[in-house]
């Protein structure tokens, strides 16, 4: 790292910081600080949300299992067929309801439509399994930074989580949103610029496509069966990825509480067709960055030699430093900032909000003034902060296998609460006993799948069989215990008659969304079968 690659990070963490300390004069309450004061425009939160998205992880993830990774190559791009047609689903059936609603946890909805043990109990599992994410995350983006800079680990650690600490307490969503876009900013201009130069260094498209194998450059795999031994099978990623991006946008707070920050269910609704279409493009940006670096990869002896085979998530930062000119390399190393920074913020928020909301919030003393509240809401926020660090300095060498689990405990939980919040808005009869019957035994499923006590299923399809079980399960034990009362249906149902007036409404948004997936698979299908 020469002077000028220090200048231009110190550049961007300066105006992240200067940012938010300019939006953090716009605080008055809790409530301002959690959505914004519900009046961010829709196309900025659409790219947080993109931005949230486009974690480091991505940054190097991406490349390298498009370039490296045994079983990898393009069949990446099968987990973003569905994205559009999740979007619909949540447009029609979650943001009108909880964004209807005027929430800051999503969780309260379940309060609401059910009862309080019910919200607890799911506001808990976000809070355990998003913030052992958010401490892994901010490990896996600190070995990068360190391998591009050369700094220690601890001092990347503590100081990726401090800055981000720091933006997030003084400015709140609005820093969260505002930041997010900057990042957005900073990260395309990072892609390009690095794939412009892997471009150059592999010789062009021709050389790029000679040094790859071909099944790498094949996007769909027809896998038989649902087994595991499939690296990236279709249809588990078609239909459980489906269940999970609707779980994930539609009732997940780290990203549903970008559409509660919106101005009204419109706006909401907006964000999220913008993010429908534009996460595709930017994940063939990924794939392309991969095969460009895979070639240089293939043709230089020396980015071989810099690469571990236990970490090859190394291709990247090892590219960077081998072949980026000085000011270059700093800009890119801004850009893996970004990109972590800006899924770290959501995090950290989120987690906050749910924290505030559903367990401190209830504790205050009453009356408890706007200041009081923003006071404990930021006090929250800084508790958080310093667990995730803590947590990202001990995790240490178990990162790489706590990634890949993670990933998997997702798909665990996802399809139970999906669950339960799509029987509190399309099933009248849904109780709240029932809905936690439904969770625990969705779970219990998963749990005995995982570990291999029934057919060995690829861990796509545990979001299915999740959702499958617990809504069995609530359907059942709800017919048997006695109708809710009519105030807990009000506002929180949704009927078919509902439904049909939304699509009516904005069917043309719903029709782009349509040609968008059919597009995309187009795309995939013609990139060729493995």
């Amino acid at each position: 790292m020469t002077a000028p690659d220090w200048a231009v990070i110190g550049l961007y963490l300066a105006a992240t910081l200067g940012l938010s300390a300019w939006l953090s004069r716009r605080q008055h309450d809790a409530d301002d600080y959690y959505v914004g004061g519900r009046d961010l425009p829709w196309w900025a939160l659409a790219l947080s949300i993109l931005a949230t998205q486009s974690s480091a992880n991505s940054f190097l993830g991406i490349p390298a299992y498009v370039a490296l990774v045994p079983g990898g190559g393009l069949t990446w791009l099968q987990y973003e067929l569905v994205l559009p047609l999740a979007m619909i689903v949540v447009m029609l059936v979650f943001v009108p309801v909880l964004r209807g609603l005027a929430l800051v946890s999503v969780y309260e909805y379940l309060e609401r439509r059910f009862d309080r043990a019910t919200r607890l109990l799911l506001s808990a599992v976000f809070l355990l399994s998003r913030g052992l994410a958010a401490g892994v995350a901010l490990y896996a983006a600190a070995v990068v930074v360190q391998v591009c800079t050369g700094l220690p680990l601890a001092w990347c650690v503590v100081g990726m989580g401090v800055l981000t600490l720091v933006y997030d307490t003084l400015g709140g969503m609005r820093a969260v949103v505002w930041t997010d876009v900057l990042q957005m900013a900073v990260l395309l201009v990072g892609i390009g610029v690095c794939g412009a130069l892997a471009w150059q260094a592999a010789g062009g498209g021709a050389a790029i496509l000679a040094a790859m194998a071909p099944e790498r450059i094949a996007a769909v795999e027809l896998a038989h069966g649902l087994g595991d031994g499939a690296q990236a099978p279709l249809w588990g990623f078609v239909i459980g990825g489906l269940v999970l991006y609707v779980a994930y946008y539609g009732v997940d707070q780290g990203q549903a509480q970008r559409s509660l920050a919106a101005q009204d269910v419109k706006s909401a609704q907006r964000a999220l067709v913008l993010n429908g279409l534009a996460r595709f493009p930017l994940t063939l940006l990924y794939c392309g960055l991969g095969l460009a670096i895979g070639a240089v990869h293939a043709g230089s002896e020396a980015l071989r030699a810099a690469v571990p085979a236990g970490r090859l998530d190394y291709l990247v930062p090892r590219f960077i430093e081998l072949f980026l000119p000085a000011g270059a390399r700093g800009l890119l190393v801004a850009a893996i900032l970004a990109a972590a920074m800006s899924s770290l913020d959501s995090l950290l928020n989120s987690l906050s909000a749910a924290t505030m909301r559903d367990f401190v919030e209830p504790r205050l003393a009453t009356p408890s003034t706007s200041r009081r509240r923003l006071f404990a809401a930021r006090a929250v926020t800084v508790g958080w902060g310093a667990l995730i660090v803590t947590f990202g300095l001990l995790v240490g060498d178990l990162a790489s296998s706590v990634v890949e689990g993670i990933n998997r405990i997702g798909a665990l939980f996802y399809g139970p609460l999906l669950a339960a919040f799509g029987c509190g808005i399309l099933d009248r009869r849904a109780r709240g006993p029932a809905v936690l019957a439904g969770v625990v035994v969705g779970l219990a499923l998963n749990l005995a799948l995982a570990w291999g006590l029934g057919p060995r299923l690829f861990w796509m399809w545990w979001n299915l069989s999740g959702l499958l079980a617990a809504v069995a399960v609530t359907w059942t034990l709800s017919r048997l215990l006695p109708p809710p009362r009519p105030s807990q249906l009000e506002g929180t149902t949704l009927d078919a008659a509902a439904l049909r007036r939304a699509w009516a409404a904005d069917r043309g948004l719903y029709h782009l969304l349509l040609a968008a997936s059919a597009t995309m698979a187009g795309v995939a299908l013609a990139l060729g079968l493995r």
